[in-house]
């Protein structure tokens, strides 16, 4: 009894439903069975979707994992002066990068590295716009021209930065500086904007780009293409072995018609003064020196300027960022007689030997408001040579009201006045030649005789640029062949021994009715630095050489008929000086235009500045 109660077995109970339990253990061997066949067969299903369906997408993204194609930029192209000076060279440098697919915090990382080399404050921020250009498994540069100190400091912690790696480049660097910081330009970091002017695919693995100046102008030159690595690797994207290589394509090197000499004469003849140089060769157009002043160091702007450096250059007195002898804008004054005189002898508005008296003062029939003259009692009786030699204004306010405002405006056209010169530079401004036809467009005004008068000694609505300026005085100086200046003189492409030069292109010829008429020109050009009454006598040279040119005033303010500038004039009232000339005389081979804002007198500020540029050209043609 008792064992019964322990079994829980009574009479009448069976021991085990055997055929239950077979039924059950069927239904579970059952279902385990086609669980297993379901499972076979999904595996299959993959088997047969990898190996088969997708046996390509698979095998190349295993390759992948295996290869890597790496783009290999080219190394930019320098940049030389004429006589081989180099102006833009590439320099050793170090950059960091980061790799944001093996990044598991791209942030935390970023923070974690500022703690260790110096990053901007918005690192993240510049981070996330650059990589946009960039594929997810590509490298991105974090920070350019490491220090060695950082360089230092990162290797201690290298092993915590798996995705990160210090990169040798070559970078730009500019000699000269300011001096030549608005001939050159400057290169800068590639962004997104500046893709869309590029080819995308040749800038893989490029970081930085022209921006401006002859950078930017000749940039598809100078950077070259852009070469492939396939490099192997293994699962920690360590690189084993370069399999491949295609080598990039260095870009040209750029040799520059420009002197450096010429330009340092022409930078320190301007002194602590604002201003504009440009010299020209009159045979073939080439820009000898182009100055604007005051300038930047566009060293500055290669690894990306600081806030604080971008603010001080904003800030400086002078506008360093203007590039005076493209855009800068100037009443070119009696600089604009000696083309004022061509178009009279030329159209037959007057002749060498007719003569005005001068007064001092010029009236137009029937009015009593007078035009003065720049000396008190006037000149006297002067002809075309007296009137360029003393810059008599009564001489010209008579000559432009028997040319007409049309017809001194077609004139002076031909020589690149109111128009663009073509030069290899960008943003150029085309400055104003006035015409009824320019005032009723831009004014919706109708054009008065007072206007004419004025516009004969280059005041009023004229308005040029000092290339513009410097073009013409080098148009008139070869007798009529109007080239487009160039800056560039040679290329020479990689693996040539020899520079390919380049031709500046003929502009136009202008018509020359009677030789006589621009030897007359010449002469009274000859007499204003030669003559006995030259207004630039004070910079005659003392023998080797003779000198032609012109001085000339462009008014800032307006000031009363009995009033003069002098030293107590506050500066930025004073008037801006300008000088033009071309030596040698006889033979020309440089002509000049120089710009003194503020300056005051044109003989007196800007003709030594121009006799300057002229002495250091001349000087090395003697021994060239």
């Amino acid at each position: 009894m008792r064992l019964r109660r322990l079994t829980g077995y009574g009479p009448g109970q069976p021991l085990k439903d055997q055929a239950l339990e077979g039924r059950q253990f069927s239904i579970r061997a059952l279902t385990a069975f086609l669980i297993i066949l379901a499972a076979i067969f999904l595996l299959s299903l993959r088997y047969v979707y990898l190996q088969l369906i997708s046996y390509e997408e698979f095998t190349a993204r295993s390759i992948n994992n295996q290869v890597r194609i790496v783009p290999v930029p080219p190394n930019r192209g320098l940049i030389y002066d004429r006589r081989g000076r180099p102006v833009a060279e590439n320099r050793p440098a170090y950059r960091l990068e980061l790799v944001p697919e093996k990044t598991a915090d791209l942030k935390a990382t970023i923070e974690a590295l500022g703690r260790i080399v110096e990053l901007p404050e918005d690192a993240f921020e510049r981070f996330a716009e650059n990589r946009k250009r960039y594929r997810v498994f590509d490298s991105v540069p974090l920070k350019f021209n490491l220090t060695e100190r950082e360089m230092a400091r990162f290797a201690v912690d290298r092993h915590r930065f798996d995705s990160v790696e210090i990169v040798p480049y070559l970078a730009r660097y500019y000699p000269y500086g300011d001096l030549l910081t608005h001939v050159l330009g400057y290169v800068g970091r590639l962004d997104v904007n500046d893709l869309n002017r590029v080819d995308e695919g040749n800038y893989r693995g490029t970081t930085h780009i022209g921006k401006a100046g002859i950078e930017r102008f000749y940039e598809d030159g100078l950077h070259g293409l852009s070469g492939i690595e396939r490099i192997e690797t293994n699962v920690q994207g360590r690189v084993l072995t370069v399999l491949d290589r295609e080598n990039p394509v260095p870009g040209n090197d750029l040799i520059l018609a420009l002197d450096v000499q010429v330009q340092q004469a022409a930078w320190d003849a301007l002194g602590d003064r604002p201003g504009a140089v440009v010299a020209i060769d009159p045979n073939d157009g080439s820009v000898l020196a182009m100055v604007s002043k005051p300038a930047f160091d566009p060293n500055l702007f290669v690894h990306g300027i600081s806030s604080e450096d971008y603010r001080n250059i904003l800030n400086a007195p002078g506008r360093p960022l203007f590039n005076r002898p493209l855009l800068g804008g100037y009443e070119p004054g009696s600089t604009l007689k000696p083309f004022i005189g061509l178009a009279g002898l030329e159209l037959g508005a007057v002749t060498a030997d007719d003569r005005v008296f001068s007064s001092g003062q010029f009236f137009l029939p029937g009015t009593s408001r007078p035009y003065r003259d720049w000396k008190r009692g006037g000149h006297g009786w002067v002809n075309m040579l007296g009137a360029l030699e003393q810059s008599v204004n009564t001489y010209f306010y008579q000559l432009a009201l028997d040319l007409g405002i049309d017809r001194m405006h077609d004139y002076l056209a031909q020589f690149g006045f109111g128009s663009v010169t073509g030069m290899d530079l960008l943003g150029e401004n085309a400055g104003v030649l006035p015409s009824r036809e320019w005032k009723r467009g831009h004014l919706s005004q109708p054009w008065y005789p007072g206007e004419t008068v004025i516009a004969g000694i280059g005041q009023g609505f004229n308005v040029v640029t000092p290339i513009q300026l410097a073009n013409a005085v080098a148009t008139l100086a070869n007798g009529g062949t109007r080239f487009e200046p160039r800056l560039l003189y040679a290329a020479k492409h990689a693996g040539d021994r020899q520079a390919d030069k380049i031709q500046a292109p003929v502009g136009s010829l202008l018509p020359v009715r009677d030789p006589a008429n621009w030897d007359l020109v010449h002469a009274g050009m000859r007499l204003v630095v030669h003559g006995e009454k030259g207004t630039a006598r004070t910079i005659r040279p003392e023998s080797g050489f003779e000198v032609a040119g012109k001085s000339g005033t462009a008014q800032v303010a307006a000031q009363a008929l009995d009033e003069d500038m002098d030293e107590t004039t506050a500066t930025h009232l004073r008037h801006h000086a300008l000088f033009i000339a071309y030596a040698p005389y006889d033979k020309p081979s440089i002509a000049v235009a120089a710009v003194v804002e503020h300056g005051g007198g044109g003989s007196r500020e800007a003709a030594p500045v121009a006799r300057a540029v002229i002495d250091a050209w001349l000087s090395q043609e003697l021994f060239r």
